[in-house]
């Protein structure tokens, strides 16, 4: 089995110590093969310039970085956690894949709202890396909206999905049911709790099966972490009927534009 660990935090904003020291002490006291933490997680969200945002951004090699690739190497673990990422003169709302000394950046696709104005549009592309063999893809909040963002993943391969988020909109807790089924994926949202500059954050950060089914969801103020066990063999499935593949049966020529 395969164990998924979620963050759910309050974050203090730009107190990026203070609020990595949270976290590690919450994940410390249990075992996962791959933690997932919400977006921009270290730093607070609701920045009102881009001075701010800047603040707490960390670089790909950065001390962040270290102590990430330093832990997850001590308990034979994944990490992916939502920052605010510097790479030159540019910033990105990033989320660092770590495990053990490997690092890989995922950068926003799909930009929500102010973030327009303090980040760049995300370049990586949608790409997964295995943890124990478990093929795991990446996204970051409102890149659920959009049905490709997943889709994308599920087609390179992906099992499990790791949805860093800091969701203020109602519908993305049911919605992720949605993209978990739709690709026969394990997904794992790790929300954060809170309100910040009159934002309030909606928590149920939750696993969900390929079938769409809850694993576990958590509450909409609690601060705490969780582990669930999971069989991601299960995702390789794509049958939803014994004569119906769901991407077998794909007929991408009919999706044409043109």
């Amino acid at each position: 089995m395969f164990k998924i660990g979620l963050v759910q935090n309050n974050p203090k904003f730009l107190k990026g110590k203070e609020n990595l020291a949270a976290a590690l002490e919450l994940m410390d006291k249990l075992e996962a093969d791959l933690w997932v933490l919400p977006e921009l997680f270290h730093s607070g969200y609701n920045f009102k310039t881009k001075k701010e945002a800047a603040k707490c951004a960390e670089t790909a090699d950065g001390p962040l970085a270290k102590i990430l690739q330093a832990w997850t190497a001590s308990r034979g673990c994944a990490v992916v956690a939502g920052v605010a990422e510097k790479a030159g003169a540019k910033l990105y709302n990033s989320a660092f894949f770590v495990n053990g000394p490997k690092l890989r950046v995922y950068r926003k696709t799909h930009l929500f709202g102010n973030e327009k104005k303090f980040f760049s549009p995300g370049d990586t592309g949608f790409w997964v890396e295995p943890v124990k063999g478990v093929k795991v893809g990446v996204m970051i909040c409102f890149d659920w909206f959009f049905p490709e963002s997943c889709r994308t993943l599920a087609l390179k391969g992906a099992q499990v999905v790791a949805h860093s988020a800091n969701l203020v909109l109602p519908w993305g807790p049911e919605g992720m049911k949605i993209r978990s089924l739709e690709n026969r994926v394990f997904s794992a949202t790790a929300n954060r709790v809170g309100s910040e500059r009159g934002l309030r954050f909606i928590g149920q950060s939750q696993v969900v099966a390929p079938n769409g089914g809850l694993l576990v969801r958590l509450g909409e103020a609690e601060t705490r972490a969780c582990v669930v066990e999971c069989d991601p063999w299960t995702a390789k499935d794509k049958k939803v009927h014994p004569q119906n593949d769901l991407f077998k049966d794909r007929r991408p020529r009919s999706y044409s534009l043109a």
